[in-house]
Parts: structure tokens; sequence; C-alpha cells
């Protein structure tokens, strides 16, 4: 009862608050209640009754539209700068805990990637690391695809490094390198002669691909049927060094990305850009949105810059410089 006798209003939702208010904060973030509610996996429903009761009990109107997007109200950025530290301070309650108990300069880091990134695009950061924190134990899981987003999910991990074409609602990833679609074949291959290479010249050569489950296959296929050139896979077979050796070999020509292409590369393999018909493709830093990282995890992030690789220019002819 209040002062002069009117019942005050209840809601359900006050025995946990951290619901709405958790919902109220992803909103902000995300601009939009159907992506919330796809990060927290609840309903859209579930969020807008939040939403709605949060500003019943506080007497303000928290979002306006701009456009398709939801912005907060001068009385929501007043909020949100209020609830964002409760929030994450109580999600990265648990982290922080095991944090605090194996000590800030030491642990363990995990981190997920698959075979071409640990190969061609880690090393040179793994060692700038190692010489800089060699009291971590540094973990490095080899996965690829949905089982290294399952192991993000279930903090298996701490973060994955890899590539993406499309980064699904509950992860964040950020993109910091970009590499070439290039065409590989044996030197003095007829295709390298060709002041200009176009796709339809590739028709009457076998192709060496990763097996069809790959992105790699799908685009290459998506590529040539969009474009209505027919093409010929020569065979199936599964990592960039050996598809490099059975090119090398004269079994097919084959199109990779240069990240995994090397300077040992330049003496059995010619490579000219095929960028004109194929998509770069991005490698960054994935992580779990709303996840506490570690000082561990984010000494490691700082050191994924652009300026950790040199980049590997074509000339020509088909021949690598630097």
């Amino acid at each position: 009862m209040t002062s002069d006798g009117a019942s005050a209003p209840r809601f359900a939702y006050k025995a946990d608050r951290l619901k709405p208010l958790r919902a109220f904060c992803q909103v902000v973030r995300l601009g939009s209640i159907s992506r919330a509610a796809s990060a927290l996996y609840v309903s859209q429903p579930a969020i807008t009754l939040q939403l709605q009761a949060l500003e019943r009990e506080l007497g303000v109107r928290l979002f306006e539209r701009t456009g398709r997007r939801l912005t907060p109200t001068r009385e929501g950025d007043a909020l949100y700068e209020l609830a964002r530290p409760l929030v994450e301070g109580i999600d990265a309650l648990p982290a922080t805990f095991r944090e605090q108990l194996r000590g800030l300069d030491a642990g363990e880091l995990h981190v997920a990637a698959g075979s071409s990134t640990i190969l061609y695009l880690l090393p040179r950061i793994v060692e700038a690391y190692r010489k800089a924190h060699p009291e971590v134990r540094l973990i490095l899981h080899n996965v690829t695809g949905a089982g290294g987003l399952d192991l993000l999910r279930s903090d298996g991990v701490d973060l994955a490094v890899g590539s993406m074409l499309d980064a699904p609602g509950d992860l964040d990833y950020a993109p910091v390198y970009r590499f070439e679609p290039m065409l590989i074949a044996p030197p003095g291959h007829p295709l390298m002669a060709k002041p200009e290479i176009k796709l339809e010249d590739l028709s009457p050569y076998g192709l060496i691909l990763p097996p069809q489950r790959l992105t790699t296959y799908r685009l290459v296929d998506l590529v040539f049927q969009q474009n209505r050139v027919p093409y010929t896979v020569a065979l199936e077979v599964g990592g960039w060094e050996v598809i490099k050796q059975y090119v090398a070999m004269g079994l097919g020509i084959s199109i990779v990305t240069s990240i995994c292409l090397t300077d040992a590369d330049r003496q059995r393999l010619a490579a000219r850009s095929l960028a004109k018909y194929f998509p770069s493709r991005s490698y960054g830093v994935v992580v779990r949105k709303g996840k506490y990282l570690s000082q561990q995890a984010r000494d490691f992030i700082e050191l994924i810059q652009p300026q950790m690789l040199a980049p590997r220019e074509y000339d020509e002819t088909g021949h690598s410089g630097r």
C-alpha cells in the first residue's frame, strides 16, 4: 500500500530484475527486439513484455523508433549507463571468479582455429604471444565450422580465429585480414602466359578443390554457375598443402586463398589473382556476445593486427615477390 492507501503496481518480473535489464541492454546494443531475442535465446514477445513492464515501473519511455532501428530516448540512455555495468558484472561473475582464483598473471588461454589458420596465420602471432606471456599455457583447438562455434557457445574456448561469411546473432566477428583469391598452376602453365585471365579460360583444365562440404568448394561452384561458365573438378582433396603439392605435380589447377601461399611456393607454383571474379576472404576474431574476456584473451587479440603479416604480391608472370 502507498501512503495514500492506493495499491502500488506489482510486476511478476521483479523477482528477477536481471532478465528485463539484460533484455533492455541487448536492445540498446543491437537496435532490434528480434536481434536481442536471438542473442538471448528467448522469444520476441518475451523481450517486448519485459521492456513494457520496465517502462511501466519507471514511468518513462525507453525507446523510440528511427526507421527500422530502435534507439534509446534520453531516459533510456540514462538507464543504460546504470544498467550496463550491472548486467555485464553479473554475467561475468563466474569467469571473473575463476580468473581471481588462478591469478591475473598465469592461467590458460584456449583458442579455436582451423588448420589453415593455425598453419598460415597464427605462427607469428603465437610466437609473439609466447615471448610476451611465457607464463600462460596456450591451447590451440584445431576445429572448423560448427565445431568451433559449439566450443565458443559452451565456453570450451575463450575465442576463435578464422574466416566467417555470416556471423550468427549470438557471436561477434571482427575481420582483421583480407586475402585475395588466387589461381595456382605449375610454372610455365599456358594460363600464366595470358595477359588477362578470364573465367572461361579455366574451363579446359581440371580443378583440384577441397571437399564439397567446405565453403571454398561452394563458393567456386557459385561463381561459375552465376557466370554460366562450365568447369570440371579433377580431384577433391582436403588441405591446402596437399592441393598445392598436387598442382605442382601437374595434376590440375586450383583456386586458393592467398593466405596459403608462402615464400617456399615460389619455386614450384605460379599464381595469378582472380579478384575480378571471386571475393576476397576475411579472417579475424570470433567471440561469444556478452562473454567476459580474460586478460590473457585480450592480450592475444591485441596481437592480431594486419602488420603482423607482410603482404605477398605477384607479378604479371604469376611469380610472387615481397
